[in-house]
């Protein structure tokens, strides 16, 4: 951490000011009251503590006028504020942007990074093309019913008995499967899971059912045979019990193992790579530091000809804009679709966008959705959006692609990886500890702080923006040679703590 800087900020140092049009800046420090700042030529002094990652007013906003960040409207003031006032959650309300409006934003820049030569990594080619970053045998089940046995039979190959080249033998329980509707959760669901088997980071699995449920286990297999190349089901019912079906599990996986084992990495192009964008935990910080170099290495990889995949459609509210102007008009309407079917889907629940962020989103300075959103979008960077995609849909397309996922974060990294990401890149504010079982999830802090105090939940300090020691544009360069370093094998802190986060998407309702 950058303690010394921090302690040494002076008024010209203390705050971040965005945007030219911006009538906040953001405290890059506790602020105590009375505290002197020189922001654009003037001498504003703080009317009450601040804390780090805050906002304080730079010029007086009038009730009723509009409160800028990133020269974007993020609210309009409830009250008068003076300059050096605390702006936040007590004196604004959140601005409904217009449908079609236009919003002025950051300006965008592509990445200036060139390559005589396309960067390669250590990858598992796989038979359809696309290119595996790991090497598991995954046992999911087709139910809650099925859970605990596919949970027993992933425990019975510990690391340390695997050969070389296997990366484990990892389980997918859940809580779905049965008590859905016939329609769009067990269709989802379908997808869930045919995409976490049929994965490039997936060598060959075992699905697993209990033999009566919803989800049964024939619709993964056409022809009724329970066994393709890749894939092998199995009932609990038709086996005989828990204890008849996991020995029956334990032999496939064994006879799965041994062939797994004769794969080998080799040289890939880094286009190969397809890598997932995710936020959790996010404070105001995120907008300025890790998201932003997260965007710089989405370009970065747009411009290999690689896809990054941009998602939580909650957490894009307010920012549609700055998607919409890098689309097609085919693609923007997918796009305005999806977001306008998330309204209806939360209106049915009595929810609104405004529900995110959450309170410790506020806490870390994040007054409302389209405050975060506008720091959140960052990660995308600023290549055209090539495709728009539902939840668990596969990934196709080269660039930047949107899928429509829920904000809360195990539901939408599950979505990312049933779509056929190889990698994931999480930036987090305030600390956020979360990982998938078969896809590396790299996380990037955006402030030095939280770096510290989660050193081994971390892998990138993007507070070095913060802290005034590193660009955007270096760490997102930083980002794209560490990807390259974990898809060839290198692995991330919740990999070495072992999380396992799997949580598929249930829209309701249950029967």
């Amino acid at each position: 951490m950058s303690l010394l800087k921090i302690q040494i900020a002076t008024a010209e140092t203390a705050v971040i000011r965005l945007h030219p049009a911006d009538n906040v800046a953001i405290a890059r420090i506790a602020l105590g009251a009375g505290y002197l700042v020189r922001e654009s030529g003037r001498e504003i002094r703080t009317t009450s503590a601040i804390p780090a990652g805050h906002k304080v007013a730079l010029l007086e906003i009038p009730v009723g006028a509009v409160v800028f960040r990133y020269g974007a409207p993020i609210g309009t003031a409830r009250f008068a504020i003076r300059p050096g006032d605390h702006v936040h959650t007590h004196n604004v309300v959140v601005h409904e942007p217009a449908e079609h409006g236009r919003i002025e934003a950051i300006p965008e820049s592509a990445a200036s990074v060139r390559f005589e030569q396309m960067p390669t990594f250590l990858g598992y080619p796989r038979a359809d093309g696309r290119v595996g970053t790991r090497n598991y045998i995954a046992v999911a089940a087709a139910s809650n019913c099925a859970a605990y046995a596919a949970e027993l039979i992933a425990a019975s190959f510990p690391a340390g008995s695997l050969p070389e080249g296997v990366d484990g033998v990892v389980a997918f329980p859940h809580g779905e499967g049965c008590g859905h509707s016939v329609g769009p959760d067990t269709e989802q669901l379908h997808r869930v899971l045919t995409g976490i088997l049929d994965h490039p980071n997936v060598a060959a699995g075992v699905l697993l059912g209990l033999g009566c449920e919803m989800n049964q286990i024939e619709e993964y297999f056409p022809d009724s045979s329970f066994r393709t190349d890749r894939l092998v089901g199995l009932t609990l019912q038709s086996s005989g019990g828990t204890r008849a079906a996991v020995e029956a599990g334990v032999r496939e996986v064994k006879r799965l193992i041994d062939r797994a084992s004769a794969d080998r990495r080799a040289p890939m192009p880094a286009s190969k790579i397809v890598l997932g964008l995710n936020c959790g935990g996010s404070d105001a910080f995120s907008g300025i530091s890790a998201n932003p170099a997260l965007g710089v290495c989405s370009d970065i990889l747009a411009t290999l000809g690689a896809t990054a995949v941009l998602a939580e459609t909650p957490e894009i509210f307010g920012a549609e804009q700055l998607l919409l102007r890098r689309a097609t008009p085919e693609i923007a309407a997918k796009l305005l679709d999806r977001v306008h079917a998330y309204k209806r889907y939360l209106t049915g629940f009595g929810g609104s966008f405004d529900d995110n962020p959450t309170p410790g989103n506020k806490e870390g300075g994040l007054t409302n959705i389209v405050e975060k959103s506008l720091g959140a979008v960052a990660k995308g960077g600023s290549s055209p959006l090539r495709d728009v995609i539902d939840y668990a849909e596969r990934i196709h397309s080269p660039g930047l692609v949107f899928m429509n996922t829920p904000g809360y974060d195990p539901v939408s990294l599950t979505g990312l990886a049933a779509g056929g990401v190889n990698l994931i890149a999480f930036t987090t504010g305030r600390g956020s500890a979360i990982g998938f079982p078969t896809v590396p999830v790299l996380k990037i802090a955006s402030n030095s702080g939280v770096f510290g105090r989660m050193r081994e939940d971390m892998d990138v300090n993007a507070g070095r923006i913060i802290d005034g020691e590193a660009t955007v544009e270096e760490l997102g360069q930083e980002i794209f040679t560490r990807l390259l370093e974990v898809a060839s094998g290198g692995k991330t802190s919740s990999e070495l703590l072992g999380h396992k986060e799997f949580v598929p998407w249930r829209i309701g309702p249950v029967l």
